[in-house]
This record gives C-alpha cells, structure tokens and sequence, in this order.
C-alpha cells in the first residue's frame, strides 16, 4: 500500500502546486523568454521543477526516510534542487552550476556509499576499481548524466517523457532485484512526472526549468548506480542503455563543438531535436520519435540484463552509430518528412483527414468513451470483496459535495467531480485488486483488464480525431500511455506481488487520463460524467453498507 500512497502523493501533490507556483512565476517574471534556440513563442514559467522536487520528496520523506542512501540521495537532490532554484530565478553561471553538481555527486558518494567499483567483463581481472578511481569515475558520470538530462530539456514533454521510461524501467529491475527503497524513488519520481506532464506536453503551460531537469539527472544516473553496482547479477554497463539517448546526445554535440574548434559547453541547434526538427518534422512528431527511440533501448536493457557486458556496449555503441549517421545523411541529401500540404495526395491520409473534418468518426468514439468510462468504474466499485468500514460514508459525502456543487455552484462542478474522481479512483482500483468478491476470476477478469487496454485506445482516438483547440488533445504523452497500458499488465506474475502494483498503477493513470479526455470534450456539459460518477459512488457506498 506505500508504493501506492507514494505514486499518488507525488502525483496529486505535483499537480496542485503547479498553478499556485506559476501564478507566483509570472507575479516576480520567473519565465523562460523566446529566443534564437527556443521552440516557444511567449514567456512560459520555469518552476515546473519545484513542483516536481516536493511531489517526489515527501512521500520519500514519509515512508523510507530511515536509510542511509535515502538519506544521501535526499541530501544531493535537495543541492540540486538549490542550485536549480537560483538558477532559474537568477541565471547563475555554468561553473556555479557544476560546483551544485560536484557537491551533490560527493554527497552520495561519501554518505551514500555509491560507487562504479566494477566494470564487469570490460576489464577482466579486476574485481574492484582503485578507489581514487571509483570516486572519480561516479562522480564524472552522475555530473555528466545530470547535464545530459539538462541538455536534453529542448522541447516540451521530451525530458520528462525520457525520464519517465528510465524511473519505470529502474523501478521494475529494482523490484526483482528485491531492491524495494529504489523501487519506492523511482514511483515517486513517476508519479512527479505524470503530473508534471500534464502541463508540459505541446504546448506547454509550464517548464520544468535547470530545477526540475537536474533533479532528474542526478536521481536517474544516482539509481542505476546503486542498482548495478551493488550485490547484483545485473550488468554494470545497464545504465547505459537506461540513461541511452541523453548520453548519446551529449556525446555527439560535445564532439561536434570540438571537431569546430570551439568549446563543448557553448550553446548550438546540433542537438538530436533539433536535427528531427529540421527534417521537418514537427514539435510533437519529434518528441515521438525521441521516446520511441528511448522506449527501444529501455527495453533491451530489461531484456539482455544478464547478458554479456561487451554485448551490451556494443550493442550501444551499434545503435549510436546508426541513429547518428542516419540523421547525418539525411540532413546532408535534404532529406524531409512529408508536409501537412501533401498529406492529401494519399488516400489513406486524405480519408482519415475527411473522417476528422466531418465529425463522423469521433462520434461513435466518443459516445463509447462517454458510456465506457462510467461503466467501467462502476464495475470497478462493484469488485472488491470487503471494503474498509469508512468507506461507504466517504462515498455519501463524496456523493454530497458533488449533488450540492451542481445545485447551488455550477461554476465549481468541474473541480468538485475531479477531486472526487481523482480520489475515488485509486481508492476503488486498489481495493479490487487486493479481493474481489469471487464472482469475477478466469475469462471475465481477462476482459474487465482488457477494457483498460480498450479505454486508452478510445482516449487516444478522441483526443486525436477532435476539433477542439483548447483544452486537452492528443499529445506524445497518448505513446506513454499506451506503451504503459500495453507493457504492464503483461509483465510477468510471478515477479509481482499480490497486489500487482504495476496494473494497480496502470489503471489509475489511464483512468486519470479519460477523466481528462472525457471532461474536456463534454465542453463543461458534465451533466453525464456527474450521473455516472454518482452512480458509481451509489454502488459503493451499497456495497460498504452490505
């Protein structure tokens, strides 16, 4: 249940401090203006990272501040953190940047015990590095990683989205590994992110700023660290292809700034986004690209964890070496998507584009998402076996706030039914997956988890296919969701535990996600949403007092 309550704390709590922080962002001009190498066209508030540290930091705090390397890891985030604030308010200098960086790094070091002793099979011989050479070695890959996260922040959704994949893939690995404290960080970090990008993805409200990119940096290379370089079959050349594309990208721009003689900290558009971006692809297909790429090689590092070290560098250094000179030649033979204009000439395209311009196809779509989600969770209320005794009472109150706010204050149903709905959720979902009421198990039960893979389809097709302009679309977080949708409820049962928190961690964000598909599309008409969320509260609260 702490793994739960820490997804959500960091979840809940990143999203409720956005607007308040970036309302105080714009009152003292705390934003990231336009310019020569930026994407965005109007002064955007950087405080997206603060928001993120105190999502992540206090369920830590709460629930597993008792060991040392917890207590190391919180020390250098909150250096991080630090030097990230002043530097989004201020824009301090790189060197002061890189002193925030070499403290945090030493911190863990020293406190935390974290150390690349051992490079595997790369140096046979040799069961441990000298210690001069260790100390050295960590602390030029956690400053090194945390600029390459940092570096990475280009466009929107894009670090946070890579980062996303590292914690969920760390996470998992930590889990077998029985590393549980890892495992606890990186659902914190998740659930700080899933917030964080529900503001973030194109085009963003807010930016995550030197705070939020750095905090990220350091967490992600910090807990590769610790989960191969401990008592562990895993690879110790895993955080390569975990922390892959930022790596990669600072490599290859450091390289080509020195190959021009000039110094491989100065600013230029030879990033990997800005190479996609001048193929002509557009903001979110560029991104896309980006997390598919990223997902690829999160992907291998589960799958060849036990394999050979020198397989798994040179697989890297293969992948490196194709994605590089494949943007190469078709930047140098003025290589470029196909543009929006000449989309018409395909047929497929020119029917998909004619069902969007009519309105026909989203209808059935829509209508499905609008019965489904309600249905969906009712269901979901009606499964577990024994409820805790104060919930039915919660569930009337609940019931209460929401028939009161449709009464009396119309201008507040939305944000009455979204914290009913935020709460209710992961409450209902957690119960049905520790006892069902027997009545649902073998087929049945294979179906009620496949409507979950169906409703992140319909969320995707009608976020994709409307007309709206405002409120939330299809953006290159829809590929998260359903990569999550996809791969979680698959992974292996006999790794998970009873609870199986990852399908339990699933279905709350892709129930979180319709939510926010269903209320923007009803264009404030919430008349159903409500009648179905009551209904759905009804069914508990019978359920609680039976």
């Amino acid at each position: 249940m702490i793994f739960l309550y820490t997804l959500l704390v960091s979840l809940l709590t990143t999203i409720a401090l956005i607007p308040a922080l970036s309302a105080v962002a714009k009152r003292f001009h705390v934003v990231d203006l336009p310019g020569e190498r930026k994407v965005h066209e109007r002064p955007i508030p950087r405080i997206g990272g603060i928001a993120m540290a105190a999502g992540a930091l206090l369920p830590v705090l709460l629930w597993a501040r008792g060991e040392h390397f917890i207590w190391a890891w919180l020390a250098g985030a909150a250096i991080v953190v630090g030097f990230g604030i002043v530097d989004d308010c201020r824009d301090i200098s790189p060197k002061w940047k890189f002193l925030g960086q070499f403290l945090a790094a030493l911190v863990v070091v020293v406190l935390g015990k974290i150390k690349i002793h051992t490079l595997g099979m790369l140096l046979p011989g040799e069961d441990d590095l000298p210690g001069w050479v260790a100390l050295s070695l960590t602390v030029l890959a956690i400053m090194g990683v945390t600029n390459a996260i940092n570096l990475a922040d280009g466009l929107d959704g894009l670090a946070g989205g890579i980062c996303l994949l590292i914690f969920c893939c760390i996470g998992y690995l930590a889990y077998l590994e029985g590393d549980l404290l890892i495992g606890l960080v990186c659902l914190a970090m998740a659930g700080a992110i899933f917030g964080f990008l529900r503001y973030n993805t194109h085009p963003a409200t807010v930016f995550m700023g030197d705070t939020g990119s750095q905090l990220l940096g350091f967490t992600a290379v910090t807990l590769s660290l610790a989960l191969t370089q401990g008592d562990t079959a895993v690879s110790p050349v895993l955080p390569l292809l975990l922390l892959g594309i930022p790596v990669l990208d600072t490599l290859s721009v450091m390289t080509i700034r020195v190959m021009k003689g000039r110094s491989p900290f100065s600013a230029d558009k030879n990033h990997i986004h800005h190479n996609l971006m001048a193929l002509g692809l557009h903001h979110g297909e560029s991104v896309m690209a980006i997390y598919a790429c990223q997902t690829f090689l999160v992907v291998a590092a589960f799958l060849f964890r036990f394999h050979s070290d020198w397989l798994l560098l040179g697989g890297y250094l293969v992948f490196s070496v194709a994605s590089l000179s494949l943007l190469m030649v078709a930047g140098r033979n003025g290589w470029h998507s196909i543009p929006a204009t000449h989309i018409p000439r395909f047929s497929g395209f020119r029917y998909l584009k004619r069902l969007k311009e009519e309105g026909e196809f989203i209808k059935p779509v829509f209508r499905a998402l609008r019965i489904g989600l309600p249905l969906l969770l009712a269901l979901t209320c009606l499964l577990p076996g024994k409820l805790p005794a104060y919930a039915p009472y919660c569930a009337l109150g609940f019931s209460g706030l929401i028939a009161a706010a449709w009464r009396f204050k119309r201008d507040r149903l939305g944000e009455a039914l979204r914290l009913t709905l935020y709460l209710l959720i992961p409450f209902v979902v957690y119960e049905s997956s520790q006892s069902t009421g027997g009545w649902i198990k073998g087929v049945p039960l294979r179906v009620y988890n496949a409507a979950f893979f169906l409703l992140a389809v319909l969320d995707i097709l009608v976020s994709k296919f409307s007309k709206r302009r405002e409120g939330f679309k299809s953006t290159p977080l829809d590929f998260l969701i359903f990569f999550l949708a996809l791969v979680v409820p698959n992974l292996p049962e006999q790794h998970l535990q009873a609870t199986h928190l990852g399908q339990v961690a699933a279905k709350i964000v892709i129930f979180y996600f319709s939510c926010e598909v269903l209320m923007a599309e009803l264009r404030k008409n919430l008349d159903g949403l409500v009648a179905g969320t009551l209904t759905a509260l009804l069914v508990l609260s019978i359920k609680g007092f039976v």
